[in-house]
């Protein structure tokens, strides 16, 4: 009934193990990126050196997994360091990122730098929470990473009340455990109760990242996960490979 991916609930509801990679849905502020990208590779790193840059940098949002202002700072330094520029560089960030050989990671911590914050989830349970959005069955990676899959989320979910949702999330949750002859009963699997109120808190989160995605329009999500290359982060025109053989998009789709 439920396919091949109930293996991952019966792992979690008798092992309560680590399920893996965790998709992420990185929210981009796209006119703080291209600041960046314009920016001269030598006030940029002076810039992300002295804390200065920091009021360009979009609010980060409680509700998401964000990424302090000091850690984003430091890992864009670091990969700076290892491109051997000279201190008083004056090309443009995005110039340089041409003539890089690790272009795409220089580009995606830039993109982390310029977000309000990611929605993130373990694969496996990323899964669940896509069947239920779309009402319909993910069908292996291709289509749980696809671009035109993010934007039928976004559509289905937007302005969504979040505790209609999460009821949803969390029903289909107990059913997949009842088909799977796994109990519900809290004393006898004290990990019920946590699970739960972890799969409520992705749901409504999910719903919060989609609802500002498509409200806002200076935002776009890039598509990924834990370990990913980065050339293989993003979709359609927003594969971070595809940006750097042409430029930024204007469409803020996932599928544009």
């Amino acid at each position: 009934m439920f396919s091949e991916r109930a293996e991952w609930l019966k792992e979690e509801s008798t092992l309560g193990e680590i399920m893996g990679l965790e998709i992420v849905v990185l929210l981009v502020d796209v006119p703080s990126l291209r600041h960046v990208m314009e920016m001269p590779w030598n006030l940029l790193y002076s810039g992300l050196d002295q804390r200065t840059l920091r009021p360009k940098r979009p609010n980060q949002d409680n509700r998401l997994k964000v990424n302090f202002d000091i850690d984003a700072e430091a890992e864009l330094l670091d990969w700076m360091d290892t491109q051997n520029r000279e201190v008083n560089e004056a090309a443009s960030f995005w110039s340089c990122l041409q003539d890089s050989g690790d272009a795409e990671k220089g580009l995606l911590l830039a993109m982390k730098w310029a977000s309000p914050g990611a929605w993130e989830a373990w694969e496996g349970r990323a899964y669940m929470y896509l069947d239920v959005a779309l009402s319909k069955t993910i069908e292996g990676e291709a289509e749980l990473y696809g671009g035109e899959t993010w934007d039928a989320v976004c559509q289905s979910l937007k302005n969504l009340q979040e505790q209609e949702y999460a009821e949803r999330v969390c029903m289909d949750w107990m059913e997949r455990r009842k088909e799977l002859g796994e109990t519900m009963d809290e004393k006898e699997d004290p990990r019920i109760v946590p699970t739960f109120e972890a799969h409520d808190r992705a749901a409504k989160a999910l719903v919060h990242t989609m609802t500002r995605w498509n409200n806002e329009d200076n935002l776009t999500a890039i598509i990924g996960r834990d370990h990913l290359e980065a050339r293989k982060w993003g979709t359609f025109s927003w594969n971070l490979s595809t940006i750097l053989a042409n430029e930024l998009p204007d469409d803020t789709t996932a599928s544009g």
